[in-house]
């Protein structure tokens, strides 16, 4: 990160990355960062992992619908991001889809 608003984006990120790894309590203050990390990141890479990790969030509170939205989303700053089309490949067979 170069400049003040992508170091700060970073550590939102950073600090979201945490506390996802952290019990399933945290998620809602994870999303808050993640959020706030995407409204401040404009490298479209990096903003490709942040909402990919919303996404997963997404994905473990049984929220499909939202979390698809986030993986497509992420695919479309970052198509070599092959862990997000694995997991809505995942979701549309849970789905039957």
């Amino acid at each position: 990160p170069t400049t003040s608003g992508e170091k700060k984006a970073f550590t939102y990120y950073r600090d979201g990355a945490i506390m996802l790894a952290q019990s399933e309590g945290n998620y809602a203050e994870a999303l808050q960062n993640y959020y706030e990390a995407t409204r401040l990141e404009i490298d479209p890479y990096d903003r490709s992992y942040i909402l990919y990790n919303i996404g997963l969030i997404h994905t473990s509170n049984g929220e499909h619908t939202k979390a698809l939205e986030y993986y497509f989303r992420a695919l479309e700053r970052n198509p070599f991001l092959p862990q997000a089309f694995n997991n809505m490949a995942v979701i549309c067979h849970y789905r039957g889809e």
